[in-house]
């Protein structure tokens, strides 16, 4: 079914609850059984898979794709280009007890541009994951994650350096990487960070 909002045009299944106030941009997709709570705001071109839970205020850039069975919680942003793989999980409060509200204690969790979550990953609140990081299927982020850092395991741990495109990057003893799919080239600075020439 496609709808308006906004004079913008997006499709969402006939099964998609979509409450009040939300902004979605055209082009999006909200697929079946996925609810997208008040004032949310989806940018251009997502793509929200079957059963999604985007809770209210969340932010979500352009291009963001959203698979299945994913739960995104107040106090998350997603740039553009952000892939959240199926069954991940973003957290918004440390420590949760089901008789004491900490609705106010909720911490924000940033996702930069391009960054890839894996299927069944964890991201604790009150984090950024860097620019193209890699955070691999499975793995529980407990704590700030660098620009294109490859991260894997409970408690994920830095493992290695992805490209823009998804390529391990193979550092020679200069410090120079090319991707071997896009042919372009990185730099890593004092063993800490990446930067693409």
């Amino acid at each position: 079914m496609i709808k308006e909002t906004n004079q913008k045009k997006y499709f969402a299944h006939e099964s998609a609850i979509i409450d009040e106030g939300c902004e979605i941009a055209e082009g999006v997709k909200i697929w079946h059984f996925s609810h997208i709570m008040p004032n949310c705001k989806i940018g251009a071109n997502c793509n929200i898979g079957q059963n999604v839970v985007v809770s209210p205020k969340v932010v979500l850039g352009k291009n963001v794709r959203v698979q299945n069975n994913v739960s995104i919680y107040t106090g998350v942003i997603c740039e553009d280009d952000v892939f959240l793989g199926p069954s991940m999980v973003f957290t918004n409060v440390i420590n949760p007890r089901s008789a004491v509200s900490r609705k106010n204690e909720f911490k924000e969790t940033y996702v930069e541009k391009g960054a890839t979550i894996g299927a069944n990953a964890t991201i604790v609140c009150g984090n950024k994951i860097g620019k193209y990081a890699f955070i691999g299927a499975g793995a529980v982020v407990t704590k700030e994650v660098l620009p294109y850092s490859l991260l894997v395991g409970n408690p994920a741990k830095h493992i290695g350096w992805m490209s823009e495109y998804g390529q391990r990057l193979k550092f020679d003893s200069e410090g120079r990487a090319t991707c071997s799919e896009s042919g372009e080239l990185y730099i890593l600075e004092n063993n800490l960070t990446v930067r693409k020439l």
